[in-house]
């Protein structure tokens, strides 16, 4: 029986020593040092064996594993370090040895160990032996092919070694093994199934090589010249960060220091400190100690409980509002609101408005003029065309280049938790395989969940409840219902001539003269001058075509003053066709003569409201329906209702019950490259329709609007206060609406209303009796 030895104890860490092998390492943890110096002192053996986790700081019995190796200490080195000391030992190894006990005797480990002595080969397996040690030579030799360059003495003892004990042993301890396998052989005690376990792990360590090889190879070949530079030189940065004492110990000192003076819960400090504490352990050139360090700088640049201080003098706000923006009394006077009711309760959640409207209103503007009269900092997300939820709610760190989503981002960029955060054009959100970003949307726009919205790259919960959130939208129907229960919609209408006059003069006029860097004595445009581009040159909801037509004089007198023709430049009328060219809009576009079978109707359009002429024409024929245009389905059945409503009515309208077998009817809307739908053309198509029938002309000074029925009957409609403008700017003096639409005239511009006579209608007989000249047919619907 074996007799059982007391010796030190020294646990390793990610390595295993094989008998007869002499190894060179580190030992820096100092009951393992002081078991080594005890070992060297009094000429005694010392037991090495690997641990199972090289985490754990203080091994017990169940650290480490039961199979180790007894070895002499031959050389000691001391190595000097700020961290304590550290020693380069160099260690022989004996014999395998079995562990049963582990004490601690307050200086070092030491346990009692049983030699174990290597068994022989079999009679009956000396052939297989011979043949398994040719064959595994043969497998080394594969190997090698593939491997990183292997020093000579190696290949030189492989090839004198017989034995299959000792040539498992020496091949183990100088290949690229996991430590669970190195274990695996050092625990095999047989020789011969030593070697075959050792001759298996080198075939699949080869195989793996040679598909490294194979991929490297395709790599390199896909790799340019650009992207070897860019490696390279990425390379030589960091040798030189190496060269100039970079040292990760400061690196994770200064992240401790940054994350004990974080404003932020003891959950997220925890979980920031182990973080820390993993980057710590990690190897400066491991690929995941960028991962880790990425995160970490990310985390402790958010603005975790600051808050930057909030104005809420409503009269300084209205001041800074007036100053930047002319009308949008709307949003003024909620932005008013939400300052007085701030005052009032600190604390209250839930300020999330929603601009709707078309281009050029100043939805986006007005934004940055609220964060600087709230004292707020700006930021502003683009969702137009964002179809990833990892836009959102950003990517999981499992991923190669993740990244946080941009409502982190946003507070990153603004240094406070409680900034204004416009996320502009949300109607122009889509979703694909990657998921709806709409979705994502709902957790960061909802005030009873956003006080711990959770990004998937930071993966802590950060409060939203102190951020202003505006929206911006062209149209209010592209964004989604469950969205829009969760913002106060604000609609903002399109601008009138007078309007869009005193934003040019007040606004437009002196912030394009000063970027094109002239004075206000160098250029003038007079007032008939600018509206002249007003009503000539732009034909929109917004100013912001108008801005860029004000861009294009100042350039074109820019060059005037620098080639000496002028000193100062004033711009008259006359002066714009040569400055802007020919006038793009004639002032006798609607103001054409009453004519028969041409009718104006209004639609309306992201872009606000536009007038749309309706012409009918009655030929001879067969009965064929004719609609062009670029007609939807919806405006298609509206004509067809019209067509029925009227045959309904051919006797009383004194028309031919049987036009419509014969004669073709052909309605055509210009323009007819651009596509048209809805119902709210139905009473301008039967008003063209009965105009062409009849003969009789539709006052051309007249627009109307409004979905029919088979009873005459004239449904409401929507967007009136745009249609209303639409009618405005083409100099109309009448506007037919559905009668369910009067209480809608509350939101028309008081100018339009003081400007427009409107006519609310309930059936198709008024909306004739108010448009067609000479009609008297019979009033009511039948």
């Amino acid at each position: 029986m074996t007799q059982t030895v007391k010796i030190p104890v020294v646990a390793l860490r990610g390595l295993v020593v094989f008998p007869e092998q002499l190894l060179h390492f580190d030992v820096g943890r100092e009951k393992s040092i002081k078991a080594v110096e005890e070992s060297a002192a009094d000429g005694h053996s010392i037991f090495l064996v690997a641990q199972k986790h090289i985490a754990t700081e203080n091994p017990k019995l169940d650290d480490i594993y039961k199979y180790g190796v007894i070895a002499k200490v031959d050389q000691i080195i001391k190595i000097p370090g700020k961290n304590g000391r550290m020693i380069h030992i160099s260690v022989r190894g004996i014999c395998r040895a079995r562990i049963h006990t582990l004490t601690d005797n307050g200086k070092y480990l030491e346990g009692e160990v049983v030699p174990l002595k290597s068994k022989k080969v079999r009679e009956s397996e000396v052939d297989y032996s011979a043949a398994l040690v040719r064959s595994t030579k043969d497998t080394f030799a594969e190997y090698s092919e593939n491997a990183p360059r292997i020093p000579d003495d190696i290949f030189t003892g492989i090839i004198e070694m017989k034995d299959p004990g000792r040539l498992a042993d020496f091949i183990a301890g100088n290949i690229m093994l996991e430590v669970e396998d190195r274990q695996a052989v050092l625990e095999t005690l047989d020789p011969v199934e030593r070697l075959e376990e050792v001759n298996i792990m080198l075939a699949q360590e080869s195989y793996l090589l040679s598909l490294e090889a194979d991929i490297d190879e395709k790599v390199r070949e896909k790799m340019d010249k650009n992207q070897r530079d860019y490696y390279l030189q990425e390379q030589i940065k960091i040798i030189s960060d190496e060269l100039n004492g970079y040292s990760p110990e400061e690196e994770t000192e200064q992240f401790r220091e940054k994350i004990k003076n974080l404003k932020a819960g003891d959950a997220v400090k925890e979980k920031l400190l182990k973080e820390c504490a993993r980057l710590e352990k990690m190897a400066a050139s491991s690929p995941d100690s960028s991962v880790s360090r990425n995160y970490l700088e990310i985390c402790t640049e958010l603005p975790w409980g600051e808050f930057s201080e909030e104005n809420n003098d409503i009269e300084n706000c209205r001041r800074v509002l007036e100053r930047d923006h002319f009308g949008l009394q709307k949003v003024k006077e909620r932005i008013a609101e939400y300052l007085a009711v701030s005052s009032i309760a600190p604390d209250i959640r839930g300020q999330i408005l929603c601009l709707v409207g078309p281009p050029g209103v100043g939805k986006t503007s007005i934004a940055r003029s609220v964060a600087e009269a709230t004292g707020r900092k700006y930021v502003r997300i683009a969702l137009g065309g964002v179809k990833d939820e990892a836009e959102i709610r950003g990517h999981r760190r499992t991923y190669i280049g993740s990244m946080p989503g941009r409502i982190i981002d946003a507070l990153q960029k603004a240094g406070k938790a409680n900034p204004l955060i416009l996320l502009d054009e949300i109607d122009k959100l889509s979703a694909d395989y990657k998921g709806d970003p709409t979705s994502a949307l709902l957790e960061v726009l909802d005030p009873e969940q956003n006080f711990e919205f959770t990004d998937h790259y930071v993966d802590l919960p950060f409060d939203l409840s102190r951020v202003l959130f505006i929206t911006t939208a062209n149209m209010r129907a592209d964004i989604p219902a469950p969205l829009q229960d969760r913002m106060e919609i604000i609609e903002l209408g399109s601008y009138t001539a007078e309007e869009k006059f005193s934003i040019a003069k007040k606004h437009l006029m002196p912030k394009q003269i000063k970027r094109h860097g002239l004075k206000a004595s160098q250029l003038r445009i007079t007032d008939k001058a600018l509206r002249e581009i007003i009503d000539g040159y732009t034909r929109e909801a917004g100013v912001r075509a108008l801005e860029q037509q004000i861009a294009a004089v100042c350039r074109k007198c820019a060059v005037k003053i620098i080639n000496g023709e002028a000193q100062k430049v004033s711009v008259k009328p006359a002066d714009l066709e040569a400055l802007l060219g020919s006038r793009k809009f004639k002032d006798d576009d609607y103001k054409r003569e009453s004519e028969v079978g041409v009718a104006n109707g209004l639609a309306w359009t992201s872009v606000g409201g536009e007038m749309l002429e309706i012409e009918s024409a009655v030929l001879g024929g067969s009965g064929k329906l004719e609609l062009t245009g670029s007609l939807g389905d919806v405006m298609r059945e509206s004509a067809k209702t019209a067509v029925s409503y009227i045959r309904s009515r051919a006797d009383e309208l004194n028309i031919n019950s049987d036009f419509y077998k014969q004669n073709d009817i052909h309605i055509h809307v210009p323009e007819g490259a651009t596509p048209k739908d809805g119902p709210s053309a139905g009473v301008t198509i039967a008003t063209s329709l009965v105009s062409a029938l009849t003969g009789k002309k539709v006052k051309n000074d007249v627009a109307m609007t409004g979905e029919i029925t088979l009873r005459g009957r004239v449904l409401p409609i929507g967007g009136l206060k745009e249609k209303s403008m639409a009618a405005y700017r083409a100099g109309m003096k009448t506007v037919i609406i559905p009668y369910g639409n009067v209480p809608d005239l509350d939101e028309v511009d008081s100018k339009v209303r003081s400007s427009l006579k409107f006519k609310p209608v309930k059936t198709v007989d008024q909306v004739w009796k108010e448009a067609v000249e000479g009609f008297d047919g019979k009033a009511g619907a039948q």
